[in-house]
């Protein structure tokens, strides 16, 4: 397969880079380009101005209390990346083309300059229209969760929390201006054990979903893409507080 007829865009994490060297063994030549993580303080800007202070506290209380939670879950989380057979690194000998933001200029020359026949997303920020607009190629993004009814972030989590497992699970869909809008391409819907939470669903939701990407990525370079209807409600969601965490754990065993 020629260089660039594939492009990833990631951040890096372990999830992504899970992601890239999955994708990597299954499109040689894959192009790679990892964005910034977003600046904390805009991130913390943002919530301000969406949420307000009191539920914003709430959820950075959240995020540092998620640490604990992966610290605690770390046995089950190797677990599922042995039985799964993932591998969070970089694919070896494959170059990373690092820009600012997946959004930014030299994150369009580059996308110009490949010229590809797919673009695959995975866990980078909202891509702007101009972006999309850049290359006459579909965006085809995972999400952790089943839209459009776990549009946003914690898909996974939030469909436990409201009692909703059989919507547990992920989605690859063709990327829109929109938040996890566009078409849906596949779904699949892993089972989570009882001793799955939180800190473990990214990584039962990430095996699930890699071969729909592959899939999806293949269907792509055929022309062959074909969009499904999904008849369910359209809601967004963000981190929860801290204490709508332990709130609904306590009450519902929703962890």
């Amino acid at each position: 397969m020629p260089a660039g007829e594939v492009v990833l865009l990631v951040v890096d994490n372990g999830l992504c880079r899970i992601a890239a060297r999955r994708l990597a063994a299954r499109f040689p030549g894959l192009e790679i380009i990892v964005e910034q993580q977003v600046p904390r303080l805009s991130l913390v800007r943002g919530r301000l101005k969406r949420f307000g202070l009191a539920h914003t506290a709430g959820q950075l209380a959240f995020i540092v209390f998620s640490r604990i939670l992966r610290r605690a879950a770390a046995g089950r989380i190797a677990e599922i990346i042995a039985a799964e057979g993932l591998d969070p690194r970089w694919p070896n000998g494959t170059e990373l083309i690092e820009v600012t933001s997946v959004n930014a200029p030299e994150a369009i020359a580059r996308l110009r300059q490949l010229q590809p026949k797919v673009v695959l997303v995975v866990g980078t920020r909202i891509i702007s229209r101009t972006v999309l607009a850049s290359v006459a190629a579909p965006f085809i993004n995972y999400h952790d969760g089943i839209t459009p009814k776990y549009r946003g972030i914690h898909g996974g989590y939030w469909a436990n929390a409201q009692g909703d497992l059989a919507n547990f699970g992920v989605t690859v869909h063709l990327v829109d201006p929109g938040i996890d809008t566009g078409a849906v391409l596949y779904q699949a819907r892993p089972k989570p054990s009882a001793r799955d939470n939180y800190a473990t669903f990214s990584y039962l939701q990430i095996a699930a979903a890699l071969p729909l990407l592959e899939r999806a990525a293949e269907d792509a370079l055929r022309g062959t893409l074909t969009p499904q209807t999904v008849d369910l409600p359209s809601l967004l969601w963000s981190h929860p507080t801290l204490w709508g965490y332990l709130a609904t754990g306590l009450r519902r065993g929703a962890w």
